[in-house]
């Protein structure tokens, strides 16, 4: 049978508490035995007090120990005696007042038996230390209470402490407390199982809310939020859940967004090409190079979302392929800039550049370097007013290379300037269908600068329009 969390919670608090309980009883019994006989011992002890003042007397009488030694009953006699003054033995119970009466009472049998035992527990020794009375062995014997006589010590009197409690009465005592003991650990179990399954029901219930919110999320519903009651771990754990729903939630936005751009990316262009297609077909249009070219211009266009969709896909799995080695950033950048300056000055943009004199290497891979300074340029040209200018500068410093894109209007917003690198995003101000791409060129130059462990953002350009700054780290032998 598999058991729910609530029950085992339930159980594990179950058997905590059992095992508290077990132990504290097991601690309470040994603690009753043993205090139990040293209460025991502690009576016998200042009874033995008694029996010296009785020895005392009985030696006056004679002066010696003779009559203790041949009449051996005379300790029998005087410890009954002893008892007979003062009976009590036990606390005050109903079975401790009958053990003080059969006490009184020398013909009961189990008193007998119990001035017996003790009597064969008692040793006597005389002024010098040897034995007078008794079988036991007197180095057993921690105390000897001294016998004293006209003010001089004429004896001694030791007690063998009991090693275990063997008096009826007194066993019947210990296993009343015993019972007593384990209706108390019966009692408090009984109270633990009361109280552990309420407490594991609140304890598992902000896992149940989590458990449910989990099926609702994997069953695609990613507005669900759990409600964070505590700072606990559970209250880390919500927490971290709604994080978690909040990135999938935008996630599949923006999975939404990004289906309907490509979508709407493919449909303009197909649609221009079925359209002149089908007027040629029509004899509307006559078939020329004209129209040819205006089709290949639409395919072209394609082919390009195409292989901007393909690069971005293959460096989102991780399976673009880059060929590292030290190479010279600065001629990398300087051949990209020659490449294009023929489109800036068609445009009548200005191209400043500064880039250092002595070469900058880095480990990057260099057909990718050419992509992304290609994507930028490209970017600046195609998105500036005409007659405006992009300064483009290099310089090293705490070993990166640092390579700044600045051009000059049109600018952007705080908030359109933290999309620039999202996919398929353009500024509609700026961004145009016939003149720019499908807004995945930054987005692959992002991944590029990732991928060689650098870093790329967006600023406000001192020339009006927008800044991307590129950092890159140096190759190690470049540090030497």
């Amino acid at each position: 049978m598999k058991l729910n969390v609530t029950h085992r919670v339930f159980l594990a608090i179950l058997a905590a508490n059992a095992i508290i309980v077990l132990c504290m009883f097991l601690i309470m019994q040994w603690s009753m035995d043993r205090g139990f006989l040293k209460y025991v011992n502690q009576l016998e002890q200042n009874r033995m007090d008694r029996l010296v003042e009785k020895l005392g007397r009985s030696y006056s009488t004679v002066a010696n120990w003779d009559p203790l030694k041949k009449t051996p009953d005379s300790i029998s006699r005087l410890l009954t005696e002893t008892y007979s003054e003062d009976p009590t033995q036990l606390p005050s119970s109903p079975a401790t007042n009958e053990a003080k009466r059969e006490l009184t009472n020398q013909s009961e049998p189990s008193t007998r038996r119990r001035l017996y035992r003790l009597e064969k527990r008692i040793i006597v020794l005389d002024a010098s230390r040897n034995p007078v009375f008794g079988p036991g062995n007197p180095a057993d014997i921690e105390i000897f209470k001294p016998i004293s006589n006209k003010g001089k010590v004429v004896g001694y009197l030791g007690l063998l402490p009991n090693k275990f409690i063997s008096d009826m009465h007194q066993l019947k005592f210990v296993k009343e407390q015993k019972l007593v003991f384990a209706l108390i650990a019966l009692l408090m179990l009984l109270v633990a199982v009361a109280i552990s399954l309420p407490l594991a029901r609140l304890l598992v219930r902000p896992l149940k809310k989590l458990a449910a919110a989990t099926g609702h999320l994997s069953a695609g519903r990613y507005d669900v939020r759990v409600p964070v009651d505590s700072d606990d771990e559970f209250g880390h754990l919500s927490r971290d859940f709604n994080a978690l729903a909040l990135s999938l939630d935008k996630n599949e936005q923006a999975r939404r967004q990004f289906v309907a751009d490509i979508s709407h990316e493919l449909r303009t262009p197909l649609a221009i090409l079925g359209g002149e297609i089908e007027a040629i077909q029509d004899g509307i249009q006559d078939l020329s190079l004209e129209s040819i070219g205006s089709l290949q211009v639409e395919v072209f266009r394609i082919n390009r979302l195409v292989e901007d969709l393909y690069q971005l896909a293959l460096s989102d799995v991780g399976a673009l392929a880059y060929r590292k080695y030290d190479v010279n950033v600065v001629e990398i950048l300087d051949e990209a800039i020659n490449r294009a300056r023929p489109q800036f000055e068609e445009r009548k943009l200005t191209l400043r550049t500064l880039l250092p004199q002595d070469p900058v290497f880095v480990f990057a891979d260099a057909e990718r370097l050419t992509q992304l300074f290609d994507n930028l340029l490209n970017n600046s040209q195609k998105y500036t007013d005409s007659g405006g200018t992009l300064d483009i500068t290099l310089e090293t410093t705490h070993g990166g290379a640092i390579i700044d894109f600045k051009d000059s209007e049109p600018g952007v917003t705080d908030e359109e300037r933290r999309k620039l690198f999202d996919r398929l995003y353009r500024v509609e101000g700026s961004r145009n269908r016939a003149s720019g791409g499908a807004g995945l060129g930054l987005a692959i130059c992002r991944n590029i600068v990732e991928a060689h462990e650098g870093s790329i953002e967006a600023l406000h350009s001192p020339l009006g329009g927008i800044w991307i700054r590129i950092t890159l780290p140096v190759a190690e032998d470049a540090h030497e």
